[in-house]
């Protein structure tokens, strides 16, 4: 067994099967063994007094499905995988699993599950990106490449965000991809433009030096366009594969809260999105837009 482990939650729908496709796709570049898991979300008390309780046998039925799909992919792409199958909150159980098999990633599909079956991801797609504390990469869409050929890499002037630069290196690697990194600079703030100029320089130069292909590129906008959208333009432009984003703002970096901008990324992103969490500071900073 591999000590990387990429965790990979199933509800069965069509979405989660294209998240377990690019999941494997990277399980084999990486060596890595995958962990397929499913939840079981639980009953409200009032239910289980008026329902039978067939949790044992729905959990059955569950461990038996998730096998057939471990034993389809696994012989696939030549990787281990693992079947665990919890009861609980959804997002809580994938988050502890995460911790429990120190999962290097969990990569999870962004739509709900069909055929009568629970709402499975959707609505808890944002807590499992809040709460993990390893990268998520959520995947919504039903075209995306097996490899990667190019990686946005937004950044700013926080020193936080430049951890996403380790990622980037790694990912690039595997699939000999381009960042592309972008910063975005309000046409009237010529202080903040030579600051993003300088830092943007930097960060090129560092990934050039480390053997990795990477542009840059300083995009001017109005105060009436989003980031995130300044971002999905720039994506369009190099048909890009991957966007990488941190989570919260550095001001927040001790709380459970995500950017509004990182919210907006990950809801409306056609294509994979790997959220990064912030390492915790034990200081506060002033305000920030963390990408």
């Amino acid at each position: 067994m591999s000590a990387s482990k990429i965790l990979v939650p199933i509800g069965f729908s069509e979405q989660s099967i294209i998240a377990l496709g690019q999941a494997f796709n990277l399980a084999r570049i990486k060596n890595s063994d995958v962990v397929l898991l499913s939840v079981i979300e639980d009953q409200s008390m009032i239910q289980s007094l008026f329902l039978d309780d067939n949790s044992e046998t729905l959990k059955a039925k569950v461990k038996e499905k998730l096998e057939g799909i471990a034993a389809e992919y696994g012989k696939k792409y030549g990787v281990d995988v693992d079947t665990m199958v919890a009861k609980g909150r959804v997002y809580s159980q994938i988050n502890e699993v995460a911790e429990l098999i120190s999962a290097d990633i969990i990569i999870m599909g962004t739509n709900g599950a069909s055929d009568g079956m629970k709402r499975f991801i959707g609505s808890n797609a944002e807590k499992v990106v809040r709460l993990a504390h390893c990268p998520v990469i959520t995947i919504k869409g039903k075209d995306h490449r097996d490899g990667c050929e190019n990686i946005i890499l937004p950044l700013d002037l926080e020193k936080q965000t430049k951890e996403k630069v380790t990622y980037a290196l790694e990912y690039a690697r595997y699939w000999n991809a381009t960042v592309r990194l972008v910063s975005v600079v309000l046409r009237d703030n010529q202080d903040v433009r030579e600051k993003l100029i300088k830092n943007i320089k930097q960060v090129q130069q560092f990934i050039s030096d480390a053997g990795v292909k990477c542009t840059a590129e300083l995009v001017e906008g109005a105060k009436k366009q989003t980031l995130g959208d300044f971002v999905f333009d720039y994506e369009k432009k190099f048909d890009a594969d991957l966007i990488m984003i941190m989570t919260k703002k550095e001001e927040l970096s001790l709380s459970t809260n995500i950017s509004v901008t990182a919210r907006y990324i990950i809801n409306n992103s056609n294509i994979p999105v790997m959220s990064i969490r912030p390492k915790e500071v034990k200081h506060i900073t002033g305000p920030t837009t963390a990408f």
